[in-house]
């Protein structure tokens, strides 16, 4: 049976930017003696040219007027899963530490709120390496913010996060990503597994290949029984585009073309097999369902 419990744990974003309580809305969901919970790292603020320059106007304009989207600016949230079984404490990412931007790094006060101490987490889970994943993974001393904890990545992802020649070929805009992912990356090099797809990397969570937002990025689904969720990290990248018109390439998409491979196919099954989904950049904790609407998909938020 499948139950759920939306509660809200501070001021919401805007006490994030204004220096209030980092602690927004989260949701969780019980699957089997599984709980997952959606915890909130903030919220990213990026320019609303890096989504949807060269999209198929003015198809766009009437998508991002039906959900209210700015041409200007968007604000994505930042959900992380949490999954707990009595005897694991799973984090998928770990959000972006206070290094990136100002209106994230808010996953320590709300692993606080949800009565977890950064000691309780048993493994790290790590979608992709980019920087609102990643680096919160080290403290001010660049000592891991999650000092007991096996981290898992990709082999793919590991791989080209650590080349040596990633740097230059990622081009000028994202070099620094790849910088900070080595620098980190580096650091648990002596306490990380590489995963491959297809991998039950723990009982119950079974890796997929979801590449294309980075070369190696990967989602997971959680599974008790007939009863399962989708952690899909950034391969499904918003509500809005993404869904309504998920053969369009992304911007945020290091592969645009594999992205869209990607993310229709991810789609077409979560909309098929009626699965939950947790997206980290997706509204409501990022958990729902994926229902087909027209040429496209809808995501209906909190849908349990």
């Amino acid at each position: 049976m499948i139950t759920r419990r939306f509660t809200l744990a501070g001021l919401g974003a805007a006490g994030v930017v204004a220096g209030l309580s980092p602690l927004l809305a989260r949701a969780s969901v019980q699957l089997g003696g599984m709980t997952i919970t959606s915890l909130s790292d903030g919220y990213l603020t990026l320019p609303g040219s890096f989504f949807f320059d060269g999209l198929p106007e003015p198809e766009l304009t009437e998508i991002l007027t039906a959900h209210a989207i700015s041409r200007e600016q968007v604000d994505p949230p930042c959900n992380i899963a949490l999954v707990q079984d009595g005897t694991r404490t799973i984090l998928f990412d770990v959000g972006s530490g206070p290094a990136f931007m100002p209106s994230v790094g808010a996953l320590l006060d709300n692993l606080e709120a949800a009565g977890v101490a950064p000691e309780d987490v048993t493994h790290v889970v790590f979608t992709h390496a980019h920087p609102d994943h990643l680096w919160g993974l080290l403290d001010d001393f660049d000592d891991p913010v999650f000092p007991n904890a096996s981290y898992m990545i990709g082999q793919t992802e590991w791989e080209y996060w650590t080349d040596p020649d990633t740097v230059t070929s990622i081009g000028e805009a994202r070099a620094s990503f790849a910088v900070g992912a080595a620098r980190r990356l580096e650091m648990i090099e002596d306490m990380v597994t590489m995963i491959t797809p297809g991998q039950e990397i723990l009982p119950g969570i079974q890796s997929h290949a979801s590449f294309g937002h980075t070369p190696g990025h990967m989602s997971f689904e959680v599974r008790a029984g007939s009863q399962a969720m989708m952690v899909v990290g950034d391969a499904i990248g918003n509500h809005h585009v993404a869904m309504a018109r998920p053969n369009w390439p992304s911007g945020a998409d290091q592969d645009p073309d594999s992205g869209i491979t990607t993310r229709m196919g991810l789609l077409d099954q979560l909309a098929h097999d009626k699965m939950l989904m947790l997206g980290y950049h997706l509204p409501g904790g990022g958990m729902g369902r994926v229902e087909r609407r027209g040429d496209g998909f809808h995501f209906a938020a909190g849908e349990m």
